[in-house]
């Protein structure tokens, strides 16, 4: 078997973009988008912002003082998940396997495609229809495997077009700094800067062993990415309908502190698998079937979220509005539809990068110890003689 053939496409400062084509004027200007008011954070800015020491995820307050012409804007999903729409849509009408990793980045499997068309120079045409179709900037890197095509959009960003050719992938990782290795945060580098590593080639000095003393399965996945080897398979694109949970009663109940536990519980399960899959939600459904067996349903239209406290009032409200017959419920259900591509940035539009960081840091505690492990209180279980049958899909 041949080697793979792998792109990973990056749409340049994606959310300003945008909203440069919404409003010229704004481009080639430091311009910042996020929330607004005191606790407001950056989700993405321009370049021309970053000149100033602007970043994602900094508190909208310090990036004004850095740069005091800063032009803000809202974040609009909506037009955004139009504009990925397109690109998705550009890409898919020329690659058969695409898989959508968020909601300004894609890889394409191009294995076997230089027998027939030369891999770099389609990528390259596929690049600039994208650029002349949709107005919007995009780099590519272009490897052997996923990672090595990440990293090396990273670094020729903007506008990059970067290809890393077989047998080059280590020379090419060894001067970069660890922090480009995907996964490596800001605690990991810091333990490794304490043990005198400041580049990839540093890794690749040390042993697998020593690296997994250190940090454990994440060691010897930190050694492997270090050395440019990843198998990862580009996942063929497709969005999710739906994910829902349901919870029937062996005893009918009234019970309503007993109803907004499990409710709270199965908001909180589809948000973690939301969370999981860089997913989120832009309809809410309630199900309710009383004890003789009729069945009634209400939904909502909200905007798109992939957290339990936006989710769950709203989810609340359609249960409080939907249960007007007082009489004894048998099942009650949640369900998270019309599913979109899209990651924690998306958050910061609404959230501050405290919230964001909580909610990283239980999801990475779920994903080692359980979901169970950290639960809100508000979704404990309630002591009952009732016994609970569960399904999901």
């Amino acid at each position: 078997m041949g080697s793979r053939c792998i792109v990973h496409f990056d749409l340049d400062t994606f959310f300003v973009s945008v909203e440069a084509l919404k409003d010229s004027s704004i481009k080639g200007k430091p311009v910042a988008v996020g929330g607004e008011g005191d606790r407001a954070v950056v989700a993405s800015c321009s370049y021309e912002a970053r000149q100033f020491g602007v970043h994602s995820g900094m508190a909208m307050k310090i990036a004004k003082r850095l740069c005091p012409q800063l032009i803000v804007r809202r974040g609009d999903y909506d037009s955004y998940s139009e504009k990925s729409a397109e690109v998705t849509a550009i890409i898919k009408d020329q690659i058969p396997v695409v898989e959508k990793a968020s909601i300004d980045e894609h890889y394409l499997d191009l294995t076997g495609f230089d027998k027939y068309f030369g891999s770099y120079k389609y990528t390259l045409e596929l690049c600039e229809r994208i650029t002349k179709e949709t107005w919007l900037p995009i780099s590519f890197g272009l490897s052997v495997n996923k990672l090595v095509s990440k990293v090396a959009t990273t670094v020729s960003k903007p506008l990059g077009r970067k290809q890393v050719e077989l047998g080059t992938e280590r020379r090419f990782f060894s001067p970069l700094p660890v922090k480009k290795i995907p996964g490596v945060g800001k605690e990991t580098g810091m333990q490794l800067a304490l043990m005198g590593v400041k580049f990839i080639q540093d890794v690749h000095r040390l042993s697998p062993n020593l690296l997994e003393a250190t940090f454990g399965r994440n060691g010897l996945a930190l050694w492997d990415r270090a050395n440019a080897i990843d198998d990862s398979p580009v996942i063929p694109y497709s969005e999710s309908k739906s994910i829902s949970r349901e919870a029937t009663f062996s005893q009918d109940t009234t019970h309503l502190e007993l109803l907004r536990s499990r409710i709270l519980q199965m908001v909180t399960e589809l948000a973690f698998e939301l969370r999981a899959s860089n997913k989120m939600t832009t309809c809410v459904t309630v199900k309710i079937r009383y004890s003789d067996f009729e069945t009634h349903t209400q939904q909502r239209k909200i905007k798109a979220s992939s957290f339990d406290e936006d989710i769950s009032e709203v989810t609340w409200e359609l249960f409080t509005k939907l249960y007007e017959r007082r009489v004894l419920i048998r099942l009650i259900g949640v369900k998270f539809s019309q599913l979109v591509t899209a990651n924690y940035q998306i958050d910061l539009f609404n959230d501050t990068g405290t919230h964001i960081a909580l909610y990283q840091s239980i999801d990475k505690l779920r994903n080692r110890f359980g979901h169970s492990a950290v639960i809100k209180a508000g979704a404990l279980p309630i002591v009952t003689p009732n016994k609970i049958k569960e399904g999901g899909k």
